[in-house]
């Protein structure tokens, strides 16, 4: 990928940034049809002569736009045209052609609330509220917070994400909805304090830090002058 660095992308932070990388799952990111061909060509010329196939079968592109329907473009393999999506999943995470994360939220949410299979031990008198809520935070909301370094949150998902964390919560201390309890007070007897949202803060804060420390880095490893 070092054949595509110098190569147009988009800018995060004042840096340019056309490529993702994980194994073998590579995202090419850029601002225009013809950015993103030339972004393909170089890859796919540079496959051939490492005697590596891209296969435009499996190569798939998608526009990101505010708008309500995408653009269709042509963009191309080896003359191949390839399927353009609204939508795909890349490494767990599903990511829409709006851009928003209105829907992957909503997944996330759900797949949280399999806290009813871990309902013996954090409903449990026997276990102290501080083991109880250790094991919320250790294995329930990582399961919620999945890729939230990425998520854009309307205030309709943080009153979401805010009532999810009571429901955690009302669960744990077998509070029915039925009882006339302000969240306040169920606050007060789980010993705790509202943080879910300031966690994703800080994930996403912490995601943002090590992008910066990474580009730092590798200008520094450049013999570049980073001031």
């Amino acid at each position: 990928m070092r054949h595509i660095e110098d190569y147009p992308g988009i800018k995060v932070g004042g840096h340019n940034i056309n490529n993702l990388r994980y194994a073998d799952d590579t995202v090419l990111i850029a601002e225009n049809e013809s950015d993103l061909q030339k972004l393909l060509d170089v890859v796919y010329s540079e496959s051939q002569r490492k005697g590596l196939e891209l296969s435009s079968k499996k190569t798939e592109v998608m526009v990101i736009s505010r708008n309500a329907n995408s653009l269709p473009v042509n963009v191309t393999v080896n003359k191949n045209k390839l399927t353009q999506r609204e939508n795909f999943k890349y490494l767990g995470t599903l990511i829409l052609s709006d851009g928003r994360s209105d829907t992957e939220i909503q997944a996330r949410i759900a797949q949280a609330k399999t806290f009813q299979k871990m309902k013996s031990i954090l409903t449990n008198p026997y276990v102290s509220i501080r083991t109880r809520k250790r094991v919320l935070e250790c294995y329930i909301e990582p399961i919620l917070m999945y890729g939230s370094e990425a998520w854009i949150i309307t205030n309709k998902f943080k009153k979401k994400l805010e009532a999810i964390e009571m429901w955690f919560l009302r669960r744990m201390l077998k509070i029915p909805w039925t009882a006339k309890k302000t969240n306040e007070r169920v606050l007060q007897e789980a010993q705790s304090k509202r943080s879910l949202l300031d966690k994703i803060r800080k994930r996403q804060a912490t995601f943002f830090g090590h992008h910066e420390t990474g580009k730092t880095r590798k200008l520094d490893n450049n013999g570049n002058d980073d001031g």
